[in-house]
């Protein structure tokens, strides 16, 4: 059971690593998720790309997992709550074409919640 576990530890940490280079290199597909009242786009793709690999790093060490594991988290709450539940609104609202997927996004962030919580707990 250790086996599988530490193979979805490694598989979450190449997801999220991966994700976290997207915002690098697609930054436009990121920067059409946020909500039109939130200032600096660019820059706070740029930025949540960074913290998503560094977390995802950190998630490597015995020592700092619990707190990468911790940290991710709150940082897949916070993009669900800021992100991905107003996005789903707002298509919803505007009959937008992607309305389906951003809803198909909304129970991958708990998956990705119960994935890390789930591998990194003792």
């Amino acid at each position: 059971m250790k086996i599988v576990k530490n193979i979805l530890l490694y598989l979450f940490i190449t997801l999220f690593i991966f994700m976290g280079t997207m915002h690098f290199i697609v930054p436009e597909q990121y920067t059409a998720m946020i909500p039109p009242w939130i200032p600096l786009k660019n820059t706070l793709i740029y930025i949540s790309g960074i913290i998503e690999i560094t977390l995802a790093v950190l998630l490597i060490p015995v020592q700092t997992r619990p707190t990468a594991a911790k940290l991710i988290i709150i940082l897949l709450v916070v993009f669900l709550l800021v992100i991905h539940v107003p996005q789903s609104i707002d298509y919803y609202q505007t009959n937008h074409k992607d309305f389906v997927i951003s809803i198909i996004r909304l129970p991958i962030q708990f998956l990705l919640i119960a994935w890390v919580w789930r591998v990194t707990k003792k």
